[in-house]
C-alpha cells in the first residue's frame, strides 16, 4: 500500500537463490527511520550479524531513496548505499548523487536490499513493468562507464532514460576501496562498497525512467515552494561558490588556509594551485553542465582537457577532493593530467581518497628508499609521474603484483612494509583514511573522521541552521573545546540529509526547511526536535553495531603522520596530539557514551529509543 511521500514497499533480491520480491515498509518505520541511511541501518542491525566478515554473502547491500525522493526539491534524487564495508568491516553509509533515486521511485521502490552471492555474474534491471536478473558475463572487465554504455544500448535506451551504478574492474577484483558508479561519475565510493558488490557477483544496476510516478504527496504546492526556497538559498549560502561552481573553486583556498594535503603531508605549500582554479579551469577546459535531476546548480561538469599531454582528454570534471588526490597530493602540477587521472580511478571504479593516499605514500617510500622500483613491478614512482600513476591504479584494480598489496588500503599495505613506512601512512585505527583533506587544519574533521562509524565523515559543521544546532558562531577552529562542541552539536545533521535522501550541496543541512518538505510530503506533522533525533537515532545504532564488530574505542585512534605537526603554511604552530586525550574524553561525554567500553549510556538509549537495539 503506497505511503505518503513513499512507495510503502522495498525491492528484495536473494541472488543465492535467484528470487526477487517486494517487502511492505510499514508507516511506522518510515517515521522512526525516514529512509535512506536509516532504513538501511536498521536492516543491517536486524539480518547481518556484527562478526560475519564484510564478504560473507549474508551481508546485505542496501540502497534507498527518501520521501523527497522523485519530487520537486534539488538534490533529492540521490540514493544512500548502507552495508557492512570492506574496510573498517564495519557499517558503512555513502551516497551518490545523480538520478537513480527519483527513477527508483517512479518505478514503485524506496529501495533495493541484496543479499547472497551469484553463482555468475549478474545485473539488476528494474523498469516500469518488473523487475529482472539480467546476465552480465559480457560486461565483466568492463569499466563503469563502459557498463552504462553497453547497458543501455543493449536495453535500448537513451542516456538520460535510464541510470545505471556500477562496479569496475576494481569492485570485481574485491579491491577494498572499490566504489559504485554511475550516472558518468557520480560516486558512493567509501568504504568498499564496491567490493561489497563485487563479492555478490553483481555488476550493477539498472533503473528506468518511468513517466508514471508511483506516489503521491500530501501537498504538492508547498514541495514547489520549498524547492524554488532551497534552490535560492543554495545560490546564496556561502557566497554561491557552490551552486556556481561546485567544489573545483575549493582548492587555492585550501592551499591557503593550510588544509591542502600536499606530497603526503610532508608540506602544505602548491605553487600551482592556481592553475587548478576552476574559474580558470572551467573555461579552458571547455566545460558543459551535466546536473542532477531536478536541480539547476553547475556543481557537475563535463569537460575535454585544452592543453597539456593530455590534450584532447574528454570526462567528467574532478570533484575538490579529486583535484586534490591527483595533483598537491601527489605532487602533479598539470590540472589536464589530474581529469585523466581522476577519471581513469572513477572508471576502474576505485574512491579518489583513498586511492590517493596509497598512491602517495607509495611515492613517499620510493622517494625514501623503502620502496625500489622492482618492488612496484618496475614503475618509477617519483613525485608527479602521470603515466607511473595511471599503471599503479591499473595494477590495483586488477590486484596485479603489488598492486594485491595495495589493494588493501593504505593501512595495511604500510603495516606489512612496516618500519619507517608505517609511520608515513595517513589512517586511522579502524581501517579508513580521511576525505582529500590535510585535517591538521581541520580538527573538527580528524575527530569525526576517527571516531566516524560510516567509514567517512559522519556529519558536517557546516550547517544552516547554525543556532538550531548550537554550534560556535563564530568558531575558533583550533580551539580544542569549541572543536568537540562543533562536533558534537553538528552530530546526526548530515545523518537527515543521508535519510531523506539530500545532497547536502543543495540543502547544506538546513533541516528546517527539509522538516518542512518532509511534512508537506508525508502529512506527518514531525516536529523539528522528533526530526533531529532521527539523525542522532541512526548514528547512535551505528555505533551500537560497530562495537558489536570490534570496532572499540582503542581503535578510534589517528596514525602518527595523520596527527602530526604541519611543518610549513599557515598551520605550522598548531598541534592537535597534545591536547587528542582530553578532546577524546570530552567528546565521549558529550555525546553521552562511556569513555571505557564506547557503549551509548543508559540514558542516551533510553531517549533515543534503542533498548531494543542494545539487547
Amino acid at each position: 500500500m503506497s505511503i505518503n511521500g513513499s512507495t510503502g514497499k522495498i525491492l528484495r533480491v536473494d541472488l543465492s537463490q535467484g528470487k526477487i520480491w517486494d517487502e511492505a515498509l510499514g508507516e511506522d518505520t518510515l517515521q522512526k527511520y525516514l529512509g535512506g541511511t536509516g532504513i538501511g541501518i536498521k536492516y543491517l542491525f536486524d539480518e547481518v550479524d556484527p562478526k560475519l566478515d564484510w564478504s560473507d554473502p549474508a551481508n546485505i547491500l542496501y540502497l534507498g531513496s527518501g520521501p523527497l525522493g522523485g519530487t520537486r526539491i534539488p538534490g533529492c534524487a540521490s540514493i544512500s548505499f548502507v552495508t557492512k564495508g570492506a574496510l573498517t568491516n564495519g557499517a558503512t553509509s555513502t551516497q551518490a548523487n545523480g538520478n537513480f533515486g527519483a527513477y527508483l521511485k517512479w518505478c514503485g521502490y524506496d529501495g533495493i536490499l541484496v543479499q547472497g552471492a551469484a553463482s555468475g555474474w549478474k545485473y539488476l534491471y528494474i523498469h516500469e513493468n518488473g523487475v529482472e536478473l539480467k546476465d552480465a558475463g559480457n560486461l565483466k572487465g568492463k569499466d563503469t562507464w563502459e557498463t552504462e554504455d553497453a547497458i543501455k544500448a543493449d536495453l535500448g535506451y537513451k542516456e538520460r532514460s535510464m541510470s545505471v551504478f556500477s562496479i569496475g574492474p576494481a569492485g570485481e577484483n574485491l579491491v577494498k576501496y572499490a566504489g559504485i558508479f554511475g550516472d558518468r561519475g557520480h560516486a558512493a565510493a567509501h568504504n568498499g562498497v564496491g567490493a561489497v558488490m563485487g563479492s555478490k557477483k553483481l555488476k550493477a544496476f539498472a533503473v528506468a525512467r518511468t513517466a508514471n510516478k508511483k506516489m503521491t504527496l500530501v501537498d504538492p504546492d508547498k514541495i514547489g515552494e520549498l524547492a524554488k526556497k532551497t534552490t535560492e538559498s543554495s545560490k546564496v549560502f556561502g557566497g554561491g561558490s557552490i551552486y556556481n561552481w561546485g567544489t573545483s573553486r575549493v582548492l587555492p583556498t585550501a592551499e591557503g588556509a593550510g588544509w591542502l594535503p600536499v606530497k603526503n603531508y610532508q608540506t602544505n605549500i602548491f605553487p600551482e594551485k592556481d592553475l587548478f582554479d576552476g574559474a580558470r579551469v572551467r573555461p579552458l577546459f571547455k566545460s558543459k553542465n551535466y546536473p542532477c535531476y531536478a536541480c539547476s546548480s553547475h556543481h557537475y561538469e563535463l569537460m575535454t582537457v585544452s592543453e597539456g599531454p593530455c590534450k584532447g582528454y574528454f570526462g567528467k570534471e574532478p570533484e575538490y577532493e579529486q583535484w586534490a588526490s591527483w595533483g598537491p597530493q601527489i605532487g602533479q602540477p598539470d590540472p589536464g593530467a589530474a581529469v585523466m587521472l581522476s577519471n581513469v580511478c572513477d572508471r576502474l571504479g576505485m574512491d579518489c581518497n583513498e586511492a590517493g593516499w596509497v598512491v602517495g605514500w607509495v611515492m613517499e617510500c620510493y622517494q625514501k628508499g623503502a620502496l625500489k622500483k622492482e618492488d612496484v613491478d618496475g614503475l618509477e614512482m617519483t613525485w608527479g609521474n602521470v603515466e607511473a600513476t595511471k599503471s599503479l591504479l591499473e595494477n590495483i584494480s586488477h590486484r596485479r603484483g603489488y598492486g594485491n598489496t595495495l589493494a588493501e588500503g593504505v593501512k595495511i599495505a604500510a603495516e606489512k612494509l612496516g618500519g619507517d613506512a608505517l609511520n608515513w601512512a595517513i589512517f586511522t585505527g579502524k581501517g579508513n583514511s580521511p576525505r582529500g583533506h590535510d585535517h591538521r587544519g581541520r580538527w573538527v574533521e580528524m575527530l569525526d573522521t576517527v571516531t566516524s562509524d560510516t567509514g567517512t565523515l559522519e556529519t558536517q559543521m557546516v550547517v544552516a541552521n547554525k543556532d538550531l544546532w548550537k554550534m560556535p558562531n563564530p568558531m575558533d577552529v583550533f580551539d580544542p573545546e569549541q572543536v568537540v562542541a562543533a562536533e558534537v552539536n553538528s552530530m546526526g545533521s548530515m545523518t537527515i540529509s543521508d535519510c531523506l535522501v539530500q545532497c547536502w550541496f543543495t540543502s547544506f543541512n538546513d533541516t528546517a526547511t527539509q522538516t518542512e518538505a518532509l511534512n508537506a510530503a508525508t502529512g506527518w506533522n514531525m516536529s523539528l526536535e522528533e526530526v533531529m533525533k532521527v539523525g542522532r537515532r541512526v548514528v547512535n545504532m551505528m555505533r551500537i553495531y560497530n562495537l558489536k564488530v570490534g570496532l572499540t574505542p582503542d581503535k578510534e585512534t589517528p596514525s602518527p603522520r595523520y596527527c602530526s605537526q604541519s611543518v610549513d603554511g599557515p598551520n605550522k604552530d598548531k598541534a592537535i596530539a597534545p591536547h587528542w586525550e582530553k578532546m577524546m574524553d570530552g567528546y565521549y561525554q558529550s555525546m553521552g557514551w562511556d569513555r571505557k567500553t564506547g557503549m551509548p549510556l543508559p540514558e542516551t538509549i533510553k531517549e533515543l529509543g534503542l533498548e531494543d537495539f542494545v539487547k
